[in-house]
């Protein structure tokens, strides 16, 4: 008689995500990343760091960071293997590594950044161009340039070393990208923009199209199209938010300096001229011919008139909005309303409008 066959009973393999995979293979020793964000070790600095988190979903191979002394206590009770700090944390008993740090969120941002690089090695498809991708022969693709599929880049353009073109971008015939930029998907750059290093544009960003600009003919009424025959200058450290909109110049340029974040659904105009470091929130929309000087911020839903002049370091509060050819300046002070005035004056209006909307009543 024939022996039973005894099947053995297996455990069915757990198969983690991809981005878990991912994770745990690009990790970087604690002290490694100290090094690179400026950060003092307090504690044992050969632990392995693979991501950060916030204290609430932080795991034991993640990095968090807390800026005020009173919030330390929940931050030591969090699950996070280590911990970037100010000074106040030195003398605290702790059991976990410690970074300390005079700016713990910036030396948490740049710590992010270096594990995001580390990890992105791992898996990627660094240096691949997909197969449904569709490049011109003139087209020149430095080393390590990876051009996912359905994406177009047309002749004469350039692509810089380590530079990622996503899922059906299309980067204009003379276009030229900087080295380590990252494009998602369905970004399209116009013919003979030109994007610096490190730039971030996130999807569905169009750079480089023509400019709002029109001749009415007094005779018929009608408006014929003014030539928009300038070039987009994009400069290093840029991030672009995402469906934002960038014109060409319509004689000359139009520029975004270095360092400048522009936040979702950013319109900026022909000719404009966006100095450095300057932040942009959702929704602002920006005439032609404006100039934002350095390290100016403006708030989300701004609206600014053409030739405008935004000074050095002026805070334009959300909504506000800029006559055209108006100057707001004072480094460091903050504007609000429509139009936009010093925050003292405008506040006192409100209070003034609220006390004689008080005495109609009564």
């Amino acid at each position: 008689m024939p022996r039973k066959l005894i099947r053995r009973k297996t455990r069915p393999r757990k198969i983690r995500p991809p981005e878990v995979r991912q994770r745990q293979a690009g990790t970087r020793l604690l002290q490694e990343i100290a090094e690179v964000v400026g950060a003092r070790v307090i504690g044992d600095g050969s632990v392995r760091i693979a991501g950060v988190a916030s204290i609430d979903s932080a795991s034991p191979n993640d990095l968090v960071f807390v800026e005020d002394e009173k919030h330390l206590g929940a931050t030591l009770r969090s699950c996070a293997g280590a911990v970037i700090a100010g000074e106040f944390a030195e003398a605290v008993p702790c059991d976990r590594p410690l970074l300390i740090s005079d700016h713990p969120k910036l030396a948490f941002a740049r710590a992010e950044r270096i594990l995001r690089a580390e990890s992105q090695t791992y898996g990627a498809s660094k240096g691949r161009v997909h197969s449904a991708a569709v490049i011109h022969a003139s087209a020149v693709l430095a080393s390590g340039v990876c051009v996912e599929e359905r994406a177009v880049i047309r002749e004469g353009a350039r692509i810089g070393l380590n530079s990622r073109i996503g899922a059906g971008s299309v980067i204009g015939a003379g276009a030229q990208i900087g080295r380590d930029c990252v494009l998602y998907p369905n970004v399209t750059i116009y013919p003979g923009a030109t994007l610096g290093d490190r730039v971030i544009v996130h999807a569905g960003a169009v750079l480089g199209s023509d400019g709002f600009g029109y001749v009415r003919d007094r005779k018929t009424g009608r408006y014929e199209k003014f030539p928009q025959v300038g070039r987009l200058v994009i400069a290093d450290d840029v991030e672009i938010g995402a469906n934002s909109t960038i014109d060409r110049g319509a004689l000359d340029e139009t520029r975004i300096g270095r360092g400048a974040k522009l936040d979702n659904l950013v319109h900026i105009g022909h000719n404009c001229k966006i100095g450095e470091d300057v932040v942009i929130a959702a929704q602002t929309g920006l005439s032609g011919s404006i100039v934002i000087e350095n390290g100016a911020v403006l708030g989300g839903q701004v609206g600014i008139g053409e030739h405008a002049r935004i000074g050095e370091g002026v805070m334009l509060g959300g909504q506000g909005g800029v006559l055209p050819n108006k100057i707001l300046r004072g480094k460091g002070e903050a504007f609000w309303g429509t139009p936009a005035q010093p925050l003292r004056q405008y506040l006192k209006q409100l209070a003034t409008l609220a006390r004689l909307a008080k005495k109609s009543k009564g």
